[in-house]
């Protein structure tokens, strides 16, 4: 039996082809282990599988296709979530400052990221495949032990009408001027909660009023008016606070 990995230097891969003692990397995570790291037979890695599970492995055949490793632990780790935070977001036109967006979110803590097409959207077609990619990495350099979920670019009125009548705590952070709570006041702990941020230009009073209708309540993320992917970040760190 090997000793678990010291955290710090380990190498961390993605792997959903896990069973009770084996495991197999997928082309991509394969070829980043053995032909990028130059990781080899009997070198000790750890995976995370994206539903809440983290194992230590050894690798037992180093191949670029389908390396294959033998589970010899499993971690326990304190960061399980006990709530969903979902983030329904207009990407910004400049794709670097939403890409910084999922990133940090990810890191803070977020469960789903569905990105929005509003009236007053600049962005109105997203690729997600070069974002999924980075949510992976993210999830594995924070070693984050679930894998958030990313949507397709979705109407804002679909979107809305969707979650008519759920479960969730639902909230629109805008600055339109009209009584708001803040977000940290409005928030209960241990809640699941969906948040709308809007795009550069804000949303339209009548997108406003659909949610509103729809069950979505209105809140201030503070005195300033933030960047959209600030804004974002705000609602991650305002809703983990509270939930811890």
């Amino acid at each position: 039996m090997f000793n678990l990995i010291n955290n710090r230097h380990m190498h961390i891969f993605y792997c959903t082809h896990i069973t009770t003692n084996q495991a197999f990397l997928s082309r991509e995570e394969s070829i980043h282990c053995i032909r990028v790291l130059r990781l080899s037979r009997g070198d000790k890695v750890r995976l995370i599988d994206g539903h809440g599970g983290m194992f230590d492995a050894v690798i037992t055949q180093p191949d670029v296709k389908q390396c294959k490793l033998e589970i010899f632990g499993t971690v326990n780790h304190q960061n399980l979530r006990s709530s969903s935070l979902h983030i329904a977001i207009a990407p910004t036109k400049n794709m670097e400052r939403f890409e910084w967006f999922v990133e940090k979110a990810v890191e803070i803590g977020v469960d789903i990221i569905t990105p929005l097409l509003c009236q007053r959207s600049e962005r109105r077609a997203l690729k997600t495949e070069r974002i999924q990619r980075l949510i992976v990495s993210t999830m594995k350099q924070a070693m984050v032990p679930f894998l958030p979920v990313l949507n397709e670019l979705t109407d804002y009125n679909q979107f809305i009408t969707t979650f008519t009548g759920s479960s969730f705590n639902r909230f629109i952070a805008h600055y339109v001027n009209s009584p708001r709570k803040s977000l940290k006041q409005a928030l209960s702990p241990k809640s699941n909660v969906i948040v709308l941020i809007g795009p550069e230009g804000d949303f339209t009073s009548g997108e406003i009023d659909l949610a509103i209708i729809n069950g979505f309540v209105p809140v201030s993320l503070g005195n300033n008016r933030l960047r959209t992917e600030t804004a974002g970040i705000v609602v991650c760190q305002t809703v983990n606070l509270i939930n811890e």
